[in-house]
């Protein structure tokens, strides 16, 4: 089978289209055509190994345990394994392949049966590549880690992405008040998802409105700590749910010390891939609840111009990567 292979780390010229063994499932696993992958910054980040942290799980020197990217995979099942109970050839399936590995800028991924949902059927392959480990991250964000709840005034930092496209959406699920921090040529799409208020951080800056929020998600646009903190309201929550290292170490080393000397909480979201939550983000896709925004379409031959483009951080949503088609 094709797949973008990568061998060292570095900048998107590391990735390589090549052919490789179609992989085997084993006896708890499923066989996926994929027809459909997505882009996502967990991609371009075990790429280069930024933060330094990827190496401990990739591998220190060169990539070992991951060599092909891609978390996001929708396709059609192709063979299951003996105790595969869940699904069979044929059955239309999406999934969030983090925990086996990536492996979906293939044409071909195993993964567990528990790491996939069967595809709506009025939801395109496309449309619903886009939604596993971005809809995951903003769900876990807002209510896991952000504690949301109706009448919250939410503020997401980063509203154009593709976490915070579906953190927009979401958060006016849950019944927020919530305010979109993002570019002027983005403020139409973040006010077409159900934003309340948009603020243009190029014109202006949102810590020093005097406004205060109950959750603040930070999924990019650099901000301090204390000037989180400033902005929300007691007992309110910063939750960062992406960024730049700083961040990510800020979080992680002074986020815990903070949440202790003070009645406001500042975390770090993690999000584990489950079934339960696939099928919510299903259901909520498929009810027309919420909605995937796919910016642009690449080939699998075009992952590295793909990945650049994520990299850049100008994405409107989501990047869809097309396999099989």
């Amino acid at each position: 089978m094709k797949a973008i292979v990568y061998e060292k780390y570095g900048p998107p010229d590391v990735l390589q289209l090549k052919e490789v063994p179609t992989p085997v499932p084993k006896e708890n696993e499923i066989l996926v055509k994929v027809v459909a992958a997505s882009v996502n910054a967990a991609d371009w980040r075990m790429m280069r190994a930024n933060p330094f942290l990827v190496r401990l799980y990739a591998g220190l020197f060169k990539p070992k345990k991951i060599s092909i990217l891609g978390a996001d995979v929708a396709g059609t099942v192709e063979a299951i394994g003996r105790n595969v109970t869940k699904f069979r050839p044929g059955d239309q399936v999406f999934g969030d392949v983090f925990a086996s590995g990536f492996g979906g800028f293939a044409e071909y991924k195993c993964g567990k049966e528990d790491e996939f949902v069967l595809k709506p059927s009025n939801i395109s392959f496309e449309n619903i590549a886009a939604l596993p480990l971005a809809g995951m991250t903003a769900l876990h964000s807002l209510r896991d880690f952000g504690k949301i709840a109706a009448g919250h005034k939410v503020l997401i930092n980063g509203a154009s992405g593709g976490v915070g496209t579906f953190a927009i959406q979401l958060a006016k699920y849950f019944g927020a008040e919530v305010t979109a921090v993002c570019s002027t040529l983005k403020k139409e799409l973040s006010k077409s998802l159900g934003a309340d208020y948009i603020i243009d951080y190029t014109k202006e800056d949102f810590t020093k409105t005097g406004k205060k929020y109950d959750l603040i998600v930070g999924v990019n646009g650099y901000r301090s700590l204390s000037e989180y903190k400033a902005a929300l309201n007691p007992k309110g929550r910063y939750v960062m749910a992406g960024g730049g290292t700083a961040q990510l170490f800020q979080a992680l080393l002074l986020g815990p010390f903070i949440s202790l000397t003070s009645d406001r909480k500042i975390v770090a979201a993690s999000s584990q891939p489950n079934q339960t939550d696939l099928l919510l983000l299903s259901e909520l896709l498929e009810s027309g609840k919420i909605k995937s925004v796919i910016d642009r379409r690449y080939t699998l031959e075009e992952v590295p111009k793909a990945i650049q483009y994520v990299e850049q951080g100008h994405a409107s949503g989501k990047v869809i990567i097309q396999v099989n088609v």
